[in-house]
Protein backbone atom coordinates (compact mmCIF):
# COMPACT_ATOMS: atom_id res chain seq x y z
CA UNK A 1 0.00 0.00 0.00
CA UNK A 2 2.84 2.39 0.81
CA UNK A 3 4.45 1.72 -2.54
CA UNK A 4 1.17 2.31 -4.35
CA UNK A 5 0.70 5.55 -2.43
CA UNK A 6 4.24 6.61 -3.37
CA UNK A 7 3.60 5.90 -7.03
CA UNK A 8 0.36 7.89 -6.97
CA UNK A 9 2.12 10.79 -5.24
CA UNK A 10 4.96 10.79 -7.77
CA UNK A 11 2.52 10.71 -10.66
CA UNK A 12 0.59 13.62 -9.20
CA UNK A 13 3.80 15.61 -8.70
CA UNK A 14 4.82 14.84 -12.27
CA UNK A 15 1.49 16.09 -13.61
CA UNK A 16 1.71 19.23 -11.47
CA UNK A 17 5.23 19.96 -12.71
CA UNK A 18 4.22 19.46 -16.34
CA UNK A 19 1.31 21.85 -15.83
CA UNK A 20 3.72 24.28 -14.20
CA UNK A 21 6.09 24.11 -17.18
CA UNK A 22 3.25 24.80 -19.61
CA UNK A 23 2.02 27.67 -17.45
CA UNK A 24 5.53 29.09 -17.20
CA UNK A 25 5.94 28.94 -20.98
CA UNK A 26 2.71 30.85 -21.48
CA UNK A 27 3.68 33.47 -18.87
CA UNK A 28 7.14 33.81 -20.38
CA UNK A 29 5.78 34.46 -23.86
CA UNK A 30 3.16 36.87 -22.54
CA UNK A 31 5.59 38.87 -20.42
CA UNK A 32 8.15 39.15 -23.20
CA UNK A 33 5.52 40.34 -25.68
CA UNK A 34 4.00 42.82 -23.23
CA UNK A 35 6.39 45.73 -23.97
CA UNK A 36 5.84 45.23 -27.70
CA UNK A 37 2.05 45.23 -27.22
CA UNK A 38 2.29 48.38 -25.09
CA UNK A 39 4.44 50.23 -27.61
CA UNK A 40 2.33 49.18 -30.58
CA UNK A 41 -0.90 50.08 -28.78
CA UNK A 42 0.28 53.58 -27.87
CA UNK A 43 1.81 54.19 -31.30
CA UNK A 44 -1.35 53.02 -33.07
CA UNK A 45 -3.50 55.18 -30.82
CA UNK A 46 -1.33 58.21 -31.60
CA UNK A 47 -1.61 57.73 -35.35
CA UNK A 48 -5.32 56.98 -35.26
CA UNK A 49 -6.13 60.25 -33.46
CA UNK A 50 -4.20 62.26 -36.04
CA UNK A 51 -5.41 60.38 -39.11
CA UNK A 52 -6.28 62.75 -41.96
CA UNK A 53 -4.94 65.88 -40.21
CA UNK A 54 -2.28 68.07 -41.83
CA UNK A 55 1.29 68.20 -40.42
CA UNK A 56 1.61 70.45 -37.39
CA UNK A 57 -1.89 69.73 -36.08
CA UNK A 58 -1.93 69.92 -32.29
CA UNK A 59 -3.64 66.77 -31.05
CA UNK A 60 -2.89 65.32 -27.63
CA UNK A 61 -2.36 61.59 -28.04
CA UNK A 62 -2.19 60.62 -24.37
CA UNK A 63 -4.89 59.75 -21.87
CA UNK A 64 -6.89 62.85 -21.09
CA UNK A 65 -7.17 63.37 -17.37
CA UNK A 66 -8.99 65.87 -15.23
CA UNK A 67 -5.81 67.53 -14.02
CA UNK A 68 -5.72 71.19 -15.15
CA UNK A 69 -2.79 72.78 -16.92
CA UNK A 70 -0.27 74.23 -14.47
CA UNK A 71 2.36 76.76 -15.62
CA UNK A 72 5.24 77.69 -13.33
CA UNK A 73 7.77 80.37 -14.17
CA UNK A 74 11.20 80.71 -12.56
CA UNK A 75 13.21 83.74 -13.63
CA UNK A 76 16.72 84.30 -12.26
CA UNK A 77 20.25 85.51 -12.65
CA UNK A 78 23.16 85.76 -10.22
CA UNK A 79 21.53 88.51 -8.16
CA UNK A 80 17.85 88.04 -8.90
CA UNK A 81 15.29 85.28 -8.37
CA UNK A 82 11.57 85.15 -9.05
CA UNK A 83 9.21 82.16 -8.97
CA UNK A 84 5.50 82.20 -9.56
CA UNK A 85 2.63 80.09 -10.82
CA UNK A 86 0.84 82.01 -13.56
CA UNK A 87 -2.91 81.76 -13.99
CA UNK A 88 -2.95 82.44 -17.74
CA UNK A 89 -0.46 81.54 -20.42
CA UNK A 90 -0.13 85.18 -21.48
CA UNK A 91 1.52 86.09 -18.15
CA UNK A 92 4.70 84.21 -19.05
CA UNK A 93 5.18 86.06 -22.36
CA UNK A 94 6.68 89.09 -20.59
CA UNK A 95 9.75 87.01 -19.70
CA UNK A 96 10.59 86.33 -23.34
CA UNK A 97 12.95 89.24 -23.98
CA UNK A 98 14.45 89.53 -20.50
CA UNK A 99 18.24 89.17 -20.22
CA UNK A 100 17.76 86.82 -17.25
CA UNK A 101 17.29 83.06 -17.53
CA UNK A 102 13.64 81.97 -17.59
CA UNK A 103 12.40 78.46 -16.94
CA UNK A 104 8.78 77.90 -17.92
CA UNK A 105 7.44 74.54 -16.79
CA UNK A 106 4.09 73.32 -18.16
CA UNK A 107 2.41 70.44 -16.35
CA UNK A 108 -0.34 68.61 -18.27
CA UNK A 109 -0.20 69.26 -22.00
CA UNK A 110 -3.68 68.20 -23.11
CA UNK A 111 -4.85 71.75 -23.93
CA UNK A 112 -3.77 72.58 -27.47
CA UNK A 113 -4.59 76.29 -27.03
CA UNK A 114 -1.94 76.66 -24.31
CA UNK A 115 0.75 74.88 -26.33
CA UNK A 116 -0.13 76.87 -29.45
CA UNK A 117 0.02 80.20 -27.59
CA UNK A 118 3.47 79.43 -26.15
CA UNK A 119 4.68 78.30 -29.56
CA UNK A 120 3.55 81.48 -31.30
CA UNK A 121 5.02 83.74 -28.62
CA UNK A 122 8.47 82.07 -28.60
CA UNK A 123 8.59 81.30 -32.33
CA UNK A 124 8.43 77.51 -32.05
CA UNK A 125 7.87 75.52 -35.25
CA UNK A 126 4.43 73.83 -35.50
CA UNK A 127 6.04 70.43 -36.04
CA UNK A 128 7.86 70.81 -32.72
CA UNK A 129 4.60 71.65 -30.97
CA UNK A 130 3.02 68.61 -32.63
CA UNK A 131 5.79 66.42 -31.20
CA UNK A 132 5.25 67.97 -27.77
CA UNK A 133 1.64 66.79 -27.74
CA UNK A 134 2.38 63.43 -29.40
CA UNK A 135 3.40 61.45 -26.34
CA UNK A 136 5.09 58.06 -26.41
CA UNK A 137 8.06 59.18 -28.51
CA UNK A 138 11.60 57.94 -28.17
CA UNK A 139 14.21 60.36 -26.78
CA UNK A 140 15.67 62.61 -29.48
CA UNK A 141 17.29 65.99 -30.14
CA UNK A 142 16.56 68.42 -32.98
CA UNK A 143 18.40 71.68 -33.72
CA UNK A 144 16.64 74.79 -35.04
CA UNK A 145 17.88 78.31 -35.74
CA UNK A 146 17.17 79.87 -32.35
CA UNK A 147 16.47 76.90 -30.09
CA UNK A 148 17.04 73.18 -29.49
CA UNK A 149 14.23 70.68 -29.08
CA UNK A 150 14.86 67.67 -26.81
CA UNK A 151 12.52 64.79 -25.98
CA UNK A 152 13.23 62.69 -22.88
CA UNK A 153 11.48 60.01 -20.84
CA UNK A 154 11.02 60.75 -17.14
CA UNK A 155 10.83 57.53 -15.12
CA UNK A 156 9.45 56.85 -11.65
CA UNK A 157 9.38 53.66 -9.61
CA UNK A 158 5.99 52.90 -8.07
CA UNK A 159 6.78 51.18 -4.77
CA UNK A 160 3.22 49.96 -4.19
CA UNK A 161 2.82 48.21 -7.54
CA UNK A 162 6.56 47.56 -8.13
CA UNK A 163 6.17 49.06 -11.59
CA UNK A 164 8.13 51.63 -13.57
CA UNK A 165 5.98 54.56 -14.67
CA UNK A 166 7.10 57.01 -17.30
CA UNK A 167 6.00 60.21 -18.97
CA UNK A 168 7.27 62.26 -21.85
CA UNK A 169 9.28 65.38 -21.11
CA UNK A 170 9.91 67.90 -23.89
CA UNK A 171 12.53 70.63 -23.53
CA UNK A 172 12.83 73.71 -25.74
CA UNK A 173 16.13 75.42 -25.01
CA UNK A 174 16.73 78.97 -26.25
CA UNK A 175 19.45 81.51 -25.55
CA UNK A 176 17.78 82.84 -22.42
CA UNK A 177 14.90 80.46 -21.74
CA UNK A 178 14.03 76.83 -21.17
CA UNK A 179 10.47 75.58 -21.66
CA UNK A 180 9.67 72.14 -20.25
CA UNK A 181 6.46 70.31 -21.12
CA UNK A 182 5.53 67.43 -18.79
CA UNK A 183 2.93 64.89 -19.74
CA UNK A 184 2.10 64.50 -16.05
CA UNK A 185 0.26 61.17 -16.10
CA UNK A 186 1.45 60.85 -12.49
CA UNK A 187 2.11 63.40 -9.78
CA UNK A 188 5.50 64.96 -9.15
CA UNK A 189 8.80 65.10 -11.02
CA UNK A 190 12.53 64.78 -10.39
CA UNK A 191 13.24 68.52 -10.65
CA UNK A 192 12.65 69.52 -7.03
CA UNK A 193 16.41 69.42 -6.19
CA UNK A 194 17.00 71.72 -9.18
CA UNK A 195 14.39 74.16 -7.94
CA UNK A 196 16.00 74.16 -4.50
CA UNK A 197 19.42 74.88 -6.00
CA UNK A 198 17.98 77.82 -7.92
CA UNK A 199 16.14 79.22 -4.89
CA UNK A 200 19.14 78.96 -2.59
CA UNK A 201 21.72 79.88 -5.22
CA UNK A 202 23.75 76.71 -4.71
CA UNK A 203 26.43 75.76 -7.22
CA UNK A 204 26.93 77.47 -10.57
CA UNK A 205 23.35 77.41 -11.77
CA UNK A 206 22.50 81.05 -10.95
CA UNK A 207 25.67 82.25 -12.67
CA UNK A 208 25.19 80.23 -15.86
CA UNK A 209 22.95 80.61 -18.90
CA UNK A 210 19.91 78.67 -20.10
CA UNK A 211 22.00 75.92 -21.70
CA UNK A 212 23.41 75.03 -18.28
CA UNK A 213 19.87 74.87 -16.86
CA UNK A 214 18.97 72.44 -19.65
CA UNK A 215 22.01 70.33 -18.74
CA UNK A 216 20.96 70.31 -15.08
CA UNK A 217 17.46 69.12 -15.99
CA UNK A 218 18.83 66.34 -18.22
CA UNK A 219 21.29 65.36 -15.52
CA UNK A 220 18.48 65.15 -12.93
CA UNK A 221 16.57 62.74 -15.17
CA UNK A 222 19.65 60.57 -15.75
CA UNK A 223 20.48 60.54 -12.02
CA UNK A 224 16.95 59.32 -11.33
CA UNK A 225 17.65 56.42 -13.70
CA UNK A 226 20.44 55.36 -11.33
CA UNK A 227 17.96 55.22 -8.44
CA UNK A 228 15.60 53.03 -10.46
CA UNK A 229 18.40 50.74 -11.64
CA UNK A 230 19.53 50.37 -8.02
CA UNK A 231 16.04 49.16 -7.07
CA UNK A 232 16.15 46.69 -9.95
CA UNK A 233 19.53 45.42 -8.72
CA UNK A 234 18.02 44.79 -5.28
CA UNK A 235 15.07 43.02 -6.89
CA UNK A 236 17.47 40.92 -8.96
CA UNK A 237 19.26 39.74 -5.82
CA UNK A 238 15.95 38.78 -4.20
CA UNK A 239 14.79 36.82 -7.25
CA UNK A 240 18.20 35.13 -7.52
CA UNK A 241 17.90 33.91 -3.93
CA UNK A 242 14.40 32.63 -4.67
CA UNK A 243 15.66 30.74 -7.74
CA UNK A 244 18.37 29.00 -5.74
CA UNK A 245 16.41 28.34 -2.53
CA UNK A 246 12.77 27.81 -3.46
CA UNK A 247 12.08 27.81 -7.21
CA UNK A 248 8.44 27.90 -8.30
CA UNK A 249 6.36 28.99 -11.30
CA UNK A 250 5.86 32.32 -9.53
CA UNK A 251 9.65 32.78 -9.45
CA UNK A 252 9.93 32.58 -13.22
CA UNK A 253 7.09 35.03 -13.56
CA UNK A 254 9.05 37.48 -11.41
CA UNK A 255 12.11 36.87 -13.59
CA UNK A 256 10.16 37.72 -16.71
CA UNK A 257 8.67 40.84 -15.14
CA UNK A 258 12.17 41.93 -14.17
CA UNK A 259 13.41 41.25 -17.68
CA UNK A 260 10.55 43.35 -19.07
CA UNK A 261 11.57 46.31 -16.89
CA UNK A 262 15.18 46.02 -17.97
CA UNK A 263 14.20 45.91 -21.63
CA UNK A 264 12.02 48.99 -21.15
CA UNK A 265 14.81 51.01 -19.50
CA UNK A 266 17.34 49.94 -22.11
CA UNK A 267 14.92 50.98 -24.86
CA UNK A 268 14.83 54.42 -23.23
CA UNK A 269 18.57 54.75 -22.61
CA UNK A 270 19.86 53.95 -26.10
CA UNK A 271 18.18 56.90 -27.89
CA UNK A 272 18.95 59.10 -24.88
CA UNK A 273 22.63 58.34 -25.32
CA UNK A 274 22.37 59.27 -29.00
CA UNK A 275 20.65 62.58 -28.18
CA UNK A 276 23.25 63.52 -25.55
CA UNK A 277 26.02 62.50 -27.94
CA UNK A 278 24.68 64.94 -30.55
CA UNK A 279 24.58 67.73 -27.96
CA UNK A 280 28.08 66.81 -26.85
CA UNK A 281 29.45 67.25 -30.36
CA UNK A 282 28.52 70.95 -30.19
CA UNK A 283 26.39 71.10 -33.33
CA UNK A 284 24.18 73.81 -31.81
CA UNK A 285 25.21 77.35 -30.91
CA UNK A 286 22.79 77.27 -27.97
CA UNK A 287 25.13 75.09 -25.90
CA UNK A 288 28.43 76.69 -24.98
CA UNK A 289 31.75 74.88 -24.80
CA UNK A 290 31.65 75.00 -21.02
CA UNK A 291 28.24 73.29 -20.89
CA UNK A 292 29.37 70.67 -23.41
CA UNK A 293 32.00 69.55 -20.90
CA UNK A 294 29.21 68.82 -18.43
CA UNK A 295 27.19 67.03 -21.12
CA UNK A 296 30.13 64.65 -21.57
CA UNK A 297 29.62 63.61 -17.98
CA UNK A 298 25.93 62.92 -18.70
CA UNK A 299 26.97 60.86 -21.72
CA UNK A 300 29.33 58.82 -19.53
CA UNK A 301 26.48 58.24 -17.08
CA UNK A 302 24.19 56.95 -19.83
CA UNK A 303 26.92 54.57 -21.02
CA UNK A 304 27.40 53.36 -17.45
CA UNK A 305 23.67 52.80 -17.08
CA UNK A 306 23.51 50.83 -20.32
CA UNK A 307 26.42 48.63 -19.19
CA UNK A 308 24.68 48.02 -15.85
CA UNK A 309 21.40 47.15 -17.58
CA UNK A 310 23.20 44.76 -19.92
CA UNK A 311 24.88 43.06 -16.97
CA UNK A 312 21.55 42.71 -15.17
CA UNK A 313 19.96 41.27 -18.31
CA UNK A 314 22.70 38.64 -18.51
CA UNK A 315 22.15 37.76 -14.85
CA UNK A 316 18.39 37.52 -15.35
CA UNK A 317 18.84 35.34 -18.44
CA UNK A 318 21.12 33.03 -16.45
CA UNK A 319 18.50 32.88 -13.70
CA UNK A 320 15.94 31.76 -16.26
CA UNK A 321 18.22 28.94 -17.39
CA UNK A 322 18.94 27.93 -13.79
CA UNK A 323 15.25 27.91 -12.93
CA UNK A 324 14.33 25.79 -15.95
CA UNK A 325 17.22 23.45 -15.13
CA UNK A 326 15.91 23.05 -11.58
CA UNK A 327 12.48 22.15 -12.91
CA UNK A 328 14.03 19.70 -15.36
CA UNK A 329 16.03 18.13 -12.53
CA UNK A 330 12.86 17.74 -10.46
CA UNK A 331 11.18 16.00 -13.36
CA UNK A 332 14.19 13.75 -13.78
CA UNK A 333 14.17 12.86 -10.08
CA UNK A 334 10.48 11.97 -10.22
CA UNK A 335 10.98 9.90 -13.37
CA UNK A 336 13.91 8.12 -11.73
CA UNK A 337 11.81 7.22 -8.68
CA UNK A 338 8.98 5.98 -10.89
CA UNK A 339 11.41 3.93 -12.98
CA UNK A 340 12.97 2.33 -9.90
CA UNK A 341 9.55 1.47 -8.47
CA UNK A 342 8.47 -0.01 -11.80
CA UNK A 343 11.70 -2.01 -12.02
CA UNK A 344 11.18 -3.42 -8.52
CA UNK A 345 7.64 -4.49 -9.35
CA UNK A 346 8.55 -6.10 -12.68
CA UNK A 347 9.73 -9.50 -11.29
CA UNK A 348 7.01 -9.42 -8.61
CA UNK A 349 4.39 -8.78 -11.28
CA UNK A 350 5.85 -11.60 -13.34
CA UNK A 351 5.52 -14.09 -10.48
CA UNK A 352 2.02 -12.91 -9.67
CA UNK A 353 1.03 -13.25 -13.31
CA UNK A 354 2.67 -16.65 -13.64
CA UNK A 355 0.84 -18.21 -10.71
CA UNK A 356 -2.34 -16.44 -11.66
CA UNK A 357 -2.73 -18.61 -14.79
CA UNK A 358 -5.41 -21.28 -14.65
CA UNK A 359 -3.38 -24.33 -15.69
CA UNK A 360 -4.09 -27.65 -13.96
CA UNK A 361 -0.56 -29.09 -14.00
CA UNK A 362 1.31 -26.57 -11.89
CA UNK A 363 2.93 -28.54 -9.04
CA UNK A 364 3.51 -25.49 -6.89
CA UNK A 365 -0.24 -24.89 -6.59
CA UNK A 366 -0.60 -28.06 -4.50
CA UNK A 367 2.11 -27.13 -2.03
CA UNK A 368 0.92 -26.46 1.48
CA UNK A 369 3.31 -23.57 2.01
CA UNK A 370 3.37 -22.37 -1.62
CA UNK A 371 1.55 -19.10 -0.93
CA UNK A 372 3.74 -17.88 1.94
CA UNK A 373 6.86 -19.07 0.12
CA UNK A 374 5.84 -17.08 -2.97
CA UNK A 375 5.19 -13.97 -0.86
CA UNK A 376 8.58 -14.44 0.80
CA UNK A 377 10.27 -14.74 -2.60
CA UNK A 378 8.53 -11.58 -3.80
CA UNK A 379 9.54 -9.69 -0.66
CA UNK A 380 13.12 -10.93 -0.95
CA UNK A 381 13.35 -9.84 -4.57
CA UNK A 382 11.95 -6.39 -3.76
CA UNK A 383 14.29 -5.86 -0.80
CA UNK A 384 17.29 -7.12 -2.76
CA UNK A 385 16.63 -4.80 -5.69
CA UNK A 386 15.95 -1.86 -3.38
CA UNK A 387 19.24 -2.51 -1.54
CA UNK A 388 21.13 -2.84 -4.82
CA UNK A 389 19.76 0.48 -6.12
CA UNK A 390 20.50 2.17 -2.82
CA UNK A 391 24.11 1.02 -2.80
CA UNK A 392 24.57 2.27 -6.35
CA UNK A 393 23.15 5.62 -5.22
CA UNK A 394 20.58 5.65 -7.95
CA UNK A 395 18.16 7.45 -5.65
Amino acid sequence: MELVFLVDKCQKNLIIDYIGVVRISILTLGNLLYPLRKIMSRSTRSRSRKAGLPPGSLVYTGDRGEKPVKITVIDYDENHYQEQEVKTVEECFEFKDKPTVTWINVDSIHQASVIDAIGKSFGIHPLVLEDVMSVGQRPKMETYDSYVFIVLRMLRYNEQRSEIEDEQLSLIVGHNFVISFQESEVEGDVFNPVRIRIREGKGYIRRMKADYLAYVLIDAIVDNYFAIVEKLEDKTEQVEESVLDNPSPRTLQEINLLKRKLVFIRKTLWPLREAVSILERGESEIFSANTILYLRDVHDHTVQLIDTIDSLRDIVSDMTNVHLSNISNRLNEIMKVLTIISTIFMPITFLAGLYGMNFEHMPELKWRFGYPILLLVMLTIGISMFTFFKRRKWF
